[in-house]
Protein backbone atom coordinates (compact mmCIF):
# COMPACT_ATOMS: atom_id res chain seq x y z
CA UNK A 1 0.00 0.00 0.00
CA UNK A 2 1.69 3.43 -1.03
CA UNK A 3 1.63 6.43 1.04
CA UNK A 4 -1.03 8.13 0.38
CA UNK A 5 -3.66 5.07 0.08
CA UNK A 6 -2.59 4.31 3.57
CA UNK A 7 -3.45 8.28 4.47
CA UNK A 8 -7.12 8.06 3.16
CA UNK A 9 -7.66 5.06 4.45
CA UNK A 10 -6.71 6.16 7.99
CA UNK A 11 -8.60 9.51 7.49
CA UNK A 12 -11.95 7.44 6.75
CA UNK A 13 -10.74 5.30 10.03
CA UNK A 14 -11.49 8.36 11.82
CA UNK A 15 -14.81 8.82 10.63
CA UNK A 16 -16.78 9.10 13.90
CA UNK A 17 -20.33 7.61 13.95
CA UNK A 18 -23.29 9.08 14.25
CA UNK A 19 -24.98 7.75 17.25
CA UNK A 20 -21.88 8.84 19.40
CA UNK A 21 -21.39 11.14 21.60
CA UNK A 22 -18.50 13.29 20.42
CA UNK A 23 -15.22 13.61 22.93
CA UNK A 24 -16.05 17.42 22.53
CA UNK A 25 -19.77 16.80 24.71
CA UNK A 26 -18.09 14.22 27.14
CA UNK A 27 -15.93 17.26 27.71
CA UNK A 28 -17.86 20.02 28.12
CA UNK A 29 -20.33 17.34 30.51
CA UNK A 30 -17.27 16.09 32.35
CA UNK A 31 -16.12 19.80 33.42
CA UNK A 32 -19.35 21.23 34.36
CA UNK A 33 -20.56 17.87 36.44
CA UNK A 34 -17.95 18.09 37.78
CA UNK A 35 -17.54 21.69 39.07
CA UNK A 36 -20.97 20.94 40.59
CA UNK A 37 -20.50 18.21 42.23
CA UNK A 38 -17.18 19.76 44.18
CA UNK A 39 -19.80 22.66 45.13
CA UNK A 40 -21.97 20.19 46.19
CA UNK A 41 -20.17 18.11 48.05
CA UNK A 42 -18.90 21.67 49.98
CA UNK A 43 -22.09 22.54 50.83
CA UNK A 44 -22.72 19.18 52.07
CA UNK A 45 -20.34 19.59 54.67
CA UNK A 46 -22.12 21.79 56.83
CA UNK A 47 -19.65 21.65 59.91
CA UNK A 48 -20.19 25.29 60.57
CA UNK A 49 -24.43 25.05 60.92
CA UNK A 50 -23.72 21.61 62.73
CA UNK A 51 -21.46 23.60 65.14
CA UNK A 52 -23.97 26.55 66.11
CA UNK A 53 -26.67 23.79 66.65
CA UNK A 54 -24.31 22.22 69.07
CA UNK A 55 -23.62 25.45 71.10
CA UNK A 56 -27.37 26.43 71.10
CA UNK A 57 -27.91 23.43 72.52
CA UNK A 58 -25.31 23.45 74.95
CA UNK A 59 -26.46 26.74 75.93
CA UNK A 60 -30.10 25.49 76.59
CA UNK A 61 -28.96 22.09 78.34
CA UNK A 62 -27.01 24.42 80.78
CA UNK A 63 -30.20 26.93 81.65
CA UNK A 64 -32.07 23.13 82.30
CA UNK A 65 -29.30 21.99 84.28
CA UNK A 66 -28.94 24.92 86.53
CA UNK A 67 -33.00 25.02 87.09
CA UNK A 68 -33.24 21.27 87.76
CA UNK A 69 -29.92 21.95 90.33
CA UNK A 70 -31.93 24.69 92.41
CA UNK A 71 -34.66 22.63 92.48
CA UNK A 72 -32.02 19.53 93.84
CA UNK A 73 -30.57 22.20 96.31
CA UNK A 74 -34.18 23.52 98.06
CA UNK A 75 -36.28 20.14 97.86
CA UNK A 76 -33.68 17.54 97.93
CA UNK A 77 -31.26 18.13 100.82
CA UNK A 78 -31.89 17.20 104.70
CA UNK A 79 -32.38 19.92 107.06
CA UNK A 80 -29.09 18.93 109.04
CA UNK A 81 -27.06 21.72 110.20
CA UNK A 82 -25.05 23.29 107.67
CA UNK A 83 -21.91 21.36 108.21
CA UNK A 84 -24.00 17.63 107.73
CA UNK A 85 -26.39 18.31 105.14
CA UNK A 86 -26.48 15.71 102.29
CA UNK A 87 -28.85 15.18 99.44
CA UNK A 88 -32.26 12.84 99.89
CA UNK A 89 -31.63 10.42 97.13
CA UNK A 90 -35.23 9.82 96.80
CA UNK A 91 -36.56 12.85 96.62
CA UNK A 92 -33.61 13.68 94.45
CA UNK A 93 -34.54 10.66 92.46
CA UNK A 94 -38.60 11.69 91.86
CA UNK A 95 -37.34 15.14 90.92
CA UNK A 96 -34.78 14.20 88.34
CA UNK A 97 -36.97 11.76 86.61
CA UNK A 98 -39.99 14.39 86.63
CA UNK A 99 -38.11 17.52 85.60
CA UNK A 100 -35.80 14.99 82.57
CA UNK A 101 -39.11 13.62 81.38
CA UNK A 102 -40.77 16.39 79.89
CA UNK A 103 -37.76 17.62 77.79
CA UNK A 104 -36.28 14.20 76.59
CA UNK A 105 -33.41 14.43 78.70
CA UNK A 106 -30.95 11.81 80.79
CA UNK A 107 -30.54 13.50 83.79
CA UNK A 108 -27.82 11.22 86.46
CA UNK A 109 -26.59 13.27 89.85
CA UNK A 110 -23.85 12.06 91.64
CA UNK A 111 -22.75 12.88 94.97
CA UNK A 112 -19.47 14.38 96.13
CA UNK A 113 -18.02 10.96 96.31
CA UNK A 114 -18.47 10.21 92.87
CA UNK A 115 -21.34 7.72 93.43
CA UNK A 116 -24.28 7.96 91.25
CA UNK A 117 -27.59 8.30 92.97
CA UNK A 118 -30.25 9.27 91.07
CA UNK A 119 -30.49 7.97 87.18
CA UNK A 120 -33.90 9.52 85.44
CA UNK A 121 -33.48 6.35 82.81
CA UNK A 122 -33.55 3.98 86.01
CA UNK A 123 -36.53 3.88 87.84
CA UNK A 124 -36.23 1.97 91.43
CA UNK A 125 -39.43 0.48 92.95
CA UNK A 126 -40.31 -2.60 95.26
CA UNK A 127 -40.01 -5.03 92.55
CA UNK A 128 -36.25 -3.72 91.85
CA UNK A 129 -34.89 -1.06 89.05
CA UNK A 130 -36.17 -0.83 85.92
CA UNK A 131 -34.23 0.84 82.60
CA UNK A 132 -36.25 2.97 80.34
CA UNK A 133 -34.97 3.17 76.72
CA UNK A 134 -36.07 5.84 73.89
CA UNK A 135 -36.60 4.43 70.96
CA UNK A 136 -35.79 6.06 67.66
CA UNK A 137 -38.94 7.25 65.85
CA UNK A 138 -39.71 4.90 62.56
CA UNK A 139 -38.48 5.61 59.92
CA UNK A 140 -41.03 6.81 56.73
CA UNK A 141 -37.95 6.63 54.36
CA UNK A 142 -36.54 9.33 52.53
CA UNK A 143 -35.97 7.52 49.17
CA UNK A 144 -32.84 8.02 46.82
CA UNK A 145 -32.06 11.59 48.75
CA UNK A 146 -31.94 9.51 52.08
CA UNK A 147 -30.17 6.75 50.90
CA UNK A 148 -27.61 9.28 49.71
CA UNK A 149 -26.94 10.96 52.88
CA UNK A 150 -27.38 7.65 54.71
CA UNK A 151 -24.31 6.27 53.57
CA UNK A 152 -22.37 9.85 53.86
CA UNK A 153 -23.56 10.03 57.50
CA UNK A 154 -22.30 6.57 57.83
CA UNK A 155 -18.71 7.46 56.50
CA UNK A 156 -18.28 10.81 58.47
CA UNK A 157 -19.50 8.45 61.48
CA UNK A 158 -16.57 6.01 60.73
CA UNK A 159 -14.31 8.66 60.42
CA UNK A 160 -14.63 9.91 63.86
CA UNK A 161 -15.26 7.06 65.55
CA UNK A 162 -11.50 6.18 63.69
CA UNK A 163 -10.08 9.06 65.86
CA UNK A 164 -11.35 7.91 68.96
CA UNK A 165 -14.59 7.32 70.82
CA UNK A 166 -15.11 9.42 74.16
CA UNK A 167 -17.15 7.76 76.79
CA UNK A 168 -20.98 7.75 76.65
CA UNK A 169 -23.93 6.91 79.44
CA UNK A 170 -24.07 3.71 78.37
CA UNK A 171 -24.40 2.34 82.27
CA UNK A 172 -25.21 3.94 85.46
CA UNK A 173 -21.18 4.68 86.53
CA UNK A 174 -20.86 6.47 83.32
CA UNK A 175 -21.11 10.21 84.17
CA UNK A 176 -18.81 9.97 87.11
CA UNK A 177 -16.03 9.75 84.80
CA UNK A 178 -16.08 12.45 82.62
CA UNK A 179 -14.50 15.94 83.17
CA UNK A 180 -17.07 18.22 83.31
CA UNK A 181 -18.29 16.31 86.32
CA UNK A 182 -15.21 16.88 88.29
CA UNK A 183 -15.72 20.67 87.13
CA UNK A 184 -19.14 20.31 88.27
CA UNK A 185 -18.50 19.10 91.71
CA UNK A 186 -15.25 21.97 91.81
CA UNK A 187 -18.49 24.24 91.88
CA UNK A 188 -17.88 25.00 87.94
CA UNK A 189 -20.08 24.70 85.09
CA UNK A 190 -18.95 22.06 82.05
CA UNK A 191 -19.80 20.61 78.63
CA UNK A 192 -18.83 18.23 76.25
CA UNK A 193 -19.62 16.23 73.26
CA UNK A 194 -18.67 12.44 73.03
CA UNK A 195 -19.57 9.60 70.68
CA UNK A 196 -21.34 6.79 72.04
CA UNK A 197 -21.02 3.19 71.76
CA UNK A 198 -23.20 3.14 67.96
CA UNK A 199 -21.33 5.88 66.64
CA UNK A 200 -24.17 8.42 67.37
CA UNK A 201 -22.92 11.90 69.36
CA UNK A 202 -24.32 12.57 72.95
CA UNK A 203 -24.06 15.99 74.40
CA UNK A 204 -23.54 16.28 78.11
CA UNK A 205 -23.32 19.48 80.53
CA UNK A 206 -23.05 19.06 84.14
CA UNK A 207 -24.12 21.53 87.27
CA UNK A 208 -23.30 21.98 90.95
CA UNK A 209 -25.75 21.40 93.02
CA UNK A 210 -25.46 23.76 96.06
CA UNK A 211 -26.55 24.68 98.95
CA UNK A 212 -25.32 27.96 100.80
CA UNK A 213 -22.48 27.79 98.25
CA UNK A 214 -21.97 24.30 99.31
CA UNK A 215 -21.66 21.60 96.66
CA UNK A 216 -23.72 18.77 97.52
CA UNK A 217 -23.33 16.90 93.67
CA UNK A 218 -23.14 17.19 90.31
CA UNK A 219 -26.16 17.10 88.12
CA UNK A 220 -25.42 15.90 84.56
CA UNK A 221 -28.15 16.23 81.43
CA UNK A 222 -27.63 13.99 78.38
CA UNK A 223 -28.72 14.46 75.35
CA UNK A 224 -28.63 12.88 71.62
CA UNK A 225 -27.83 14.12 68.72
CA UNK A 226 -30.93 13.22 67.07
CA UNK A 227 -32.80 16.91 66.26
CA UNK A 228 -29.60 17.91 65.58
CA UNK A 229 -28.63 15.50 63.08
CA UNK A 230 -32.75 15.85 61.87
CA UNK A 231 -32.08 19.51 61.28
CA UNK A 232 -28.63 18.65 59.36
CA UNK A 233 -30.51 16.08 57.41
CA UNK A 234 -32.94 18.38 55.94
CA UNK A 235 -30.80 20.93 55.33
CA UNK A 236 -28.43 18.15 52.98
CA UNK A 237 -31.81 17.05 51.91
CA UNK A 238 -32.61 20.44 50.26
CA UNK A 239 -29.35 20.84 49.16
CA UNK A 240 -29.57 17.54 47.07
CA UNK A 241 -32.61 18.40 45.66
CA UNK A 242 -31.29 21.66 44.50
CA UNK A 243 -28.55 19.69 42.98
CA UNK A 244 -30.51 17.60 41.17
CA UNK A 245 -32.38 20.53 39.45
CA UNK A 246 -29.09 21.94 38.54
CA UNK A 247 -27.43 18.42 37.54
CA UNK A 248 -30.11 18.70 35.21
CA UNK A 249 -30.24 21.79 34.10
CA UNK A 250 -26.30 21.96 33.86
CA UNK A 251 -26.66 18.40 32.13
CA UNK A 252 -29.43 20.42 29.39
CA UNK A 253 -27.16 23.34 29.21
CA UNK A 254 -23.77 21.18 28.14
CA UNK A 255 -26.18 19.36 25.53
CA UNK A 256 -27.14 22.52 24.09
CA UNK A 257 -23.38 23.81 24.27
CA UNK A 258 -22.16 20.55 22.79
CA UNK A 259 -24.30 20.36 20.44
CA UNK A 260 -23.92 24.26 19.20
CA UNK A 261 -20.27 23.73 18.85
CA UNK A 262 -19.67 19.51 18.06
CA UNK A 263 -22.82 19.50 15.64
CA UNK A 264 -21.43 21.89 13.25
CA UNK A 265 -17.55 21.30 13.51
CA UNK A 266 -18.95 17.56 12.51
CA UNK A 267 -20.85 18.83 9.79
CA UNK A 268 -17.68 21.24 8.47
CA UNK A 269 -15.35 17.67 9.34
CA UNK A 270 -17.89 15.62 6.89
CA UNK A 271 -18.37 17.97 4.56
CA UNK A 272 -14.84 18.67 4.34
CA UNK A 273 -13.89 14.75 4.03
CA UNK A 274 -16.49 14.57 1.24
CA UNK A 275 -15.13 17.50 -0.81
CA UNK A 276 -11.85 16.30 -0.26
CA UNK A 277 -12.50 12.42 -1.64
CA UNK A 278 -15.68 13.40 -4.21
CA UNK A 279 -14.82 13.55 -7.80
CA UNK A 280 -16.85 16.74 -8.79
CA UNK A 281 -18.27 20.24 -6.75
CA UNK A 282 -21.51 18.61 -5.92
CA UNK A 283 -19.89 19.09 -2.42
CA UNK A 284 -20.10 22.48 -0.42
CA UNK A 285 -19.13 23.10 2.77
CA UNK A 286 -22.49 24.07 4.79
CA UNK A 287 -22.73 27.73 5.43
CA UNK A 288 -22.55 29.27 9.31
CA UNK A 289 -22.34 32.52 8.28
CA UNK A 290 -25.24 33.24 10.13
CA UNK A 291 -23.44 32.14 13.29
CA UNK A 292 -21.87 35.34 14.74
CA UNK A 293 -19.15 33.69 16.39
CA UNK A 294 -15.87 31.80 16.35
CA UNK A 295 -17.80 28.80 14.14
CA UNK A 296 -19.53 31.04 11.84
CA UNK A 297 -15.98 32.85 11.11
CA UNK A 298 -14.61 29.11 10.93
CA UNK A 299 -17.01 28.17 8.63
CA UNK A 300 -17.04 31.00 6.58
CA UNK A 301 -13.06 30.92 6.10
CA UNK A 302 -13.24 27.56 4.92
CA UNK A 303 -15.78 27.85 2.86
CA UNK A 304 -13.37 30.85 1.04
CA UNK A 305 -10.48 28.60 1.44
CA UNK A 306 -12.37 26.09 -1.02
CA UNK A 307 -13.36 28.46 -3.00
CA UNK A 308 -10.05 29.75 -3.61
CA UNK A 309 -8.64 26.15 -4.34
CA UNK A 310 -11.52 25.71 -6.79
CA UNK A 311 -9.88 28.67 -8.45
CA UNK A 312 -6.68 27.84 -8.22
CA UNK A 313 -7.69 24.86 -9.74
CA UNK A 314 -9.43 26.02 -12.74
CA UNK A 315 -6.52 29.01 -13.01
CA UNK A 316 -3.82 25.67 -13.12
CA UNK A 317 -6.06 23.93 -15.86
CA UNK A 318 -6.78 27.27 -17.55
CA UNK A 319 -3.09 27.88 -17.70
CA UNK A 320 -2.42 24.27 -18.54
CA UNK A 321 -4.50 24.58 -21.71
CA UNK A 322 -3.31 28.09 -23.14
CA UNK A 323 0.57 26.51 -22.22
CA UNK A 324 -0.64 23.28 -24.72
CA UNK A 325 -2.22 25.71 -27.08
CA UNK A 326 0.54 27.89 -27.43
CA UNK A 327 3.31 25.69 -27.81
CA UNK A 328 1.56 23.38 -30.16
CA UNK A 329 0.93 26.68 -32.82
CA UNK A 330 5.44 26.55 -33.06
CA UNK A 331 5.69 22.95 -32.92
CA UNK A 332 3.57 22.57 -35.79
CA UNK A 333 4.87 25.18 -37.50
CA UNK A 334 8.00 23.42 -36.57
CA UNK A 335 7.45 19.92 -37.87
CA UNK A 336 5.60 21.55 -41.17
CA UNK A 337 9.11 23.05 -41.88
CA UNK A 338 11.11 20.26 -40.75
CA UNK A 339 9.03 17.56 -43.50
CA UNK A 340 9.19 20.16 -45.94
CA UNK A 341 12.84 20.18 -45.49
CA UNK A 342 13.57 17.14 -46.07
CA UNK A 343 12.08 17.06 -49.56
CA UNK A 344 12.92 20.40 -50.97
CA UNK A 345 16.50 20.18 -52.55
CA UNK A 346 16.19 23.91 -53.47
CA UNK A 347 19.06 25.37 -51.54
CA UNK A 348 17.36 28.94 -51.04
CA UNK A 349 14.12 27.20 -50.27
CA UNK A 350 16.17 25.36 -47.55
CA UNK A 351 17.40 28.31 -45.91
CA UNK A 352 14.05 29.79 -45.43
CA UNK A 353 12.89 27.06 -44.03
CA UNK A 354 16.10 27.07 -41.82
CA UNK A 355 15.30 30.48 -40.97
CA UNK A 356 11.40 29.40 -39.94
CA UNK A 357 12.60 26.68 -37.75
CA UNK A 358 14.98 28.67 -36.05
CA UNK A 359 12.13 31.66 -35.47
CA UNK A 360 10.13 28.67 -33.81
CA UNK A 361 12.56 27.51 -31.63
CA UNK A 362 13.77 30.66 -30.49
CA UNK A 363 9.94 31.11 -29.97
CA UNK A 364 9.26 27.92 -28.34
CA UNK A 365 12.51 28.69 -25.99
CA UNK A 366 10.99 32.46 -25.21
CA UNK A 367 7.32 30.76 -24.35
CA UNK A 368 9.09 28.03 -22.20
CA UNK A 369 10.94 30.62 -20.02
CA UNK A 370 7.65 32.76 -19.69
CA UNK A 371 6.18 29.75 -18.67
CA UNK A 372 8.31 28.89 -16.23
CA UNK A 373 8.82 32.17 -14.56
CA UNK A 374 4.88 32.38 -14.45
CA UNK A 375 4.54 29.01 -12.72
CA UNK A 376 7.41 29.74 -9.99
CA UNK A 377 5.58 33.18 -9.51
CA UNK A 378 3.03 32.32 -6.80
CA UNK A 379 5.39 29.94 -4.84
CA UNK A 380 8.31 32.59 -4.90
CA UNK A 381 5.74 36.05 -3.61
CA UNK A 382 4.41 33.40 -0.94
CA UNK A 383 7.83 32.47 0.40
CA UNK A 384 9.44 35.72 -0.26
CA UNK A 385 10.27 38.39 2.38
CA UNK A 386 9.26 41.80 1.87
CA UNK A 387 11.71 44.75 2.16
CA UNK A 388 11.40 48.40 1.81
CA UNK A 389 11.69 49.41 -2.26
CA UNK A 390 12.00 53.19 -3.17
CA UNK A 391 9.70 53.38 -6.01
CA UNK A 392 10.62 56.95 -6.99
CA UNK A 393 14.61 55.82 -7.12
CA UNK A 394 13.42 52.35 -8.75
CA UNK A 395 11.75 53.99 -11.93
CA UNK A 396 14.66 56.58 -12.10
CA UNK A 397 17.25 53.70 -12.45
CA UNK A 398 14.87 51.90 -15.39
CA UNK A 399 14.54 55.48 -16.65
CA UNK A 400 18.24 56.20 -16.95
CA UNK A 401 18.51 52.50 -18.36
CA UNK A 402 16.40 53.20 -20.94
CA UNK A 403 17.33 56.42 -22.50
CA UNK A 404 20.04 54.84 -25.13
CA UNK A 405 17.35 52.71 -26.68
CA UNK A 406 14.89 55.18 -26.56
CA UNK A 407 17.76 57.93 -28.29
CA UNK A 408 18.24 55.24 -31.14
CA UNK A 409 14.44 55.28 -32.11
CA UNK A 410 14.23 59.14 -31.31
CA UNK A 411 11.87 58.81 -28.55
CA UNK A 412 11.92 61.04 -25.69
CA UNK A 413 11.92 59.73 -22.16
CA UNK A 414 10.88 61.51 -19.47
CA UNK A 415 10.12 61.38 -15.90
CA UNK A 416 7.89 63.21 -13.81
CA UNK A 417 8.95 62.66 -10.45
CA UNK A 418 6.11 65.09 -8.46
CA UNK A 419 7.23 66.43 -5.50
CA UNK A 420 9.75 64.47 -4.72
CA UNK A 421 8.59 62.67 -1.74
CA UNK A 422 9.58 59.57 -0.28
CA UNK A 423 7.49 56.97 -2.31
CA UNK A 424 8.56 53.86 -0.17
CA UNK A 425 6.65 50.72 -0.39
CA UNK A 426 6.97 46.84 1.25
CA UNK A 427 7.93 44.57 -1.67
CA UNK A 428 9.88 42.18 -3.68
CA UNK A 429 12.37 44.97 -5.31
CA UNK A 430 13.34 42.43 -8.62
CA UNK A 431 9.79 41.60 -9.22
CA UNK A 432 8.61 44.81 -9.17
CA UNK A 433 11.78 45.85 -11.21
CA UNK A 434 10.17 43.14 -13.63
CA UNK A 435 6.58 44.82 -13.88
CA UNK A 436 8.56 48.40 -15.30
CA UNK A 437 10.33 47.08 -17.23
CA UNK A 438 7.48 45.36 -19.48
CA UNK A 439 6.02 48.27 -18.92
CA UNK A 440 8.25 50.71 -20.36
CA UNK A 441 9.08 48.12 -23.00
CA UNK A 442 5.79 48.13 -24.35
CA UNK A 443 5.69 51.54 -24.41
CA UNK A 444 8.74 51.36 -26.54
CA UNK A 445 7.50 48.67 -28.80
CA UNK A 446 4.10 50.78 -29.54
CA UNK A 447 5.84 54.39 -29.97
CA UNK A 448 6.78 56.02 -32.70
CA UNK A 449 9.87 57.36 -33.76
CA UNK A 450 9.76 61.06 -32.44
CA UNK A 451 7.30 60.24 -29.97
CA UNK A 452 7.32 60.41 -26.20
CA UNK A 453 6.98 58.24 -23.13
CA UNK A 454 6.15 60.11 -19.60
CA UNK A 455 6.77 58.21 -16.13
CA UNK A 456 5.09 59.92 -13.63
CA UNK A 457 5.26 59.14 -9.47
CA UNK A 458 3.20 60.93 -7.14
CA UNK A 459 1.58 59.96 -3.85
CA UNK A 460 -2.04 60.14 -3.32
CA UNK A 461 -4.06 58.88 -0.44
CA UNK A 462 -1.81 56.65 1.18
CA UNK A 463 -0.71 55.14 -2.37
CA UNK A 464 2.03 55.35 -4.56
CA UNK A 465 0.62 56.05 -8.21
CA UNK A 466 3.10 55.58 -10.99
CA UNK A 467 2.02 56.41 -14.43
CA UNK A 468 3.35 55.39 -18.10
CA UNK A 469 2.36 56.93 -21.00
CA UNK A 470 3.29 56.58 -24.62
CA UNK A 471 2.02 58.25 -27.57
CA UNK A 472 1.27 55.47 -29.38
CA UNK A 473 -1.91 53.78 -31.09
CA UNK A 474 -3.41 53.53 -27.94
CA UNK A 475 -5.60 50.18 -27.06
CA UNK A 476 -8.38 49.19 -28.54
CA UNK A 477 -11.60 49.87 -27.79
CA UNK A 478 -13.06 47.08 -25.33
CA UNK A 479 -9.42 45.31 -24.40
CA UNK A 480 -8.75 47.37 -21.56
CA UNK A 481 -9.15 44.25 -19.25
CA UNK A 482 -8.09 41.81 -21.75
CA UNK A 483 -4.61 42.99 -22.62
CA UNK A 484 -3.83 41.76 -19.02
CA UNK A 485 -4.94 37.73 -20.04
CA UNK A 486 -2.46 35.13 -20.36
CA UNK A 487 -0.85 34.85 -24.07
CA UNK A 488 -2.98 38.07 -25.19
CA UNK A 489 -1.50 39.16 -28.43
CA UNK A 490 -1.97 42.35 -29.23
CA UNK A 491 1.74 43.91 -30.98
CA UNK A 492 2.98 46.19 -33.86
CA UNK A 493 2.09 45.28 -37.23
CA UNK A 494 6.24 46.45 -37.63
CA UNK A 495 6.89 43.90 -35.28
CA UNK A 496 8.40 40.26 -36.31
CA UNK A 497 5.65 37.71 -35.29
CA UNK A 498 6.71 35.44 -32.10
CA UNK A 499 8.66 37.98 -30.27
CA UNK A 500 6.95 38.29 -27.27
CA UNK A 501 5.09 35.21 -25.68
CA UNK A 502 1.85 37.27 -24.28
CA UNK A 503 2.87 36.86 -20.52
CA UNK A 504 3.89 40.04 -19.42
CA UNK A 505 0.69 41.91 -18.64
CA UNK A 506 -0.63 38.94 -16.82
CA UNK A 507 2.76 38.32 -14.89
CA UNK A 508 2.91 42.05 -13.87
CA UNK A 509 -0.78 42.21 -12.70
CA UNK A 510 0.11 39.03 -10.20
CA UNK A 511 2.68 40.84 -9.13
CA UNK A 512 1.38 44.05 -8.85
CA UNK A 513 -2.07 42.49 -6.75
CA UNK A 514 0.63 40.15 -4.86
CA UNK A 515 1.50 43.31 -3.33
CA UNK A 516 -1.30 44.54 -2.52
CA UNK A 517 -2.00 47.19 -5.67
CA UNK A 518 -3.54 47.38 -8.81
CA UNK A 519 -2.95 47.77 -12.12
CA UNK A 520 -5.50 48.95 -15.00
CA UNK A 521 -4.79 50.14 -18.61
CA UNK A 522 -6.68 53.55 -20.27
CA UNK A 523 -6.19 55.61 -23.76
CA UNK A 524 -5.81 59.14 -22.93
CA UNK A 525 -5.38 62.03 -25.03
CA UNK A 526 -2.74 64.97 -24.26
CA UNK A 527 -4.45 68.36 -25.42
CA UNK A 528 -1.30 70.27 -25.37
CA UNK A 529 -0.20 68.22 -28.25
CA UNK A 530 -3.08 66.65 -29.41
CA UNK A 531 -1.59 63.37 -29.38
CA UNK A 532 -3.24 60.18 -27.99
CA UNK A 533 -1.63 56.86 -26.47
CA UNK A 534 -1.61 54.05 -23.80
CA UNK A 535 -1.43 54.46 -20.31
CA UNK A 536 -0.93 52.05 -17.61
CA UNK A 537 -1.53 53.27 -14.05
CA UNK A 538 0.45 51.23 -10.85
CA UNK A 539 -1.02 51.70 -7.79
CA UNK A 540 0.77 50.42 -4.66
CA UNK A 541 -0.13 50.94 -1.05
CA UNK A 542 2.77 53.42 0.53
CA UNK A 543 4.91 51.66 3.39
CA UNK A 544 6.78 52.15 6.57
CA UNK A 545 9.43 54.73 5.77
CA UNK A 546 12.45 53.05 6.69
CA UNK A 547 16.16 52.82 4.53
CA UNK A 548 15.56 51.06 1.24
CA UNK A 549 17.00 48.34 0.45
CA UNK A 550 20.78 49.08 -1.59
Amino acid sequence: MDRGAHQNNHRRGRARPRGRISPITRRILAVNVFALAVLVSGLLYVGQYREGLIRTEIAALTTQADLIAAALGEAAVSDEDSENQALVEDVARQIIRRLAATSRTRAQLIDTRGRVIGDSRFLVGPGGTVRIDELPPPSDGEGLGGLVLGAYERASRWFRGASGRGPGPGDAGTGSRLPETRLALAGEHGSGVQIGPDGEMIISVAAPVQRYKRVLGALLLFRDSREIDEAVFQVRLDILKVFGVALLITVLLSVYLAGTIARPLRRLSLAADRVRHGLSRQYRLPDLSGRDDEIGDLGWALREMTEALWKRMDAIEGFAADVAHEIKNPLTSLRSAVETASRVSDPEQQRKLMAIIQDDVSRLDRLITDISDASRLDAELSRAEMATVDIAGLVATLKDAYDATAAERKIGLVLDAGDGLPCLVSGLEDRLVQVFRNLIGNALSFSPEGGRITLRIRRRDGDVRVLVEDHGPGIPEGAEEQIFERFYQERPVTEKFGTHSGLGLSISKQIVEAHGGSIRAENHEDFSTGCTGARFVVELPLGPIDTPNP
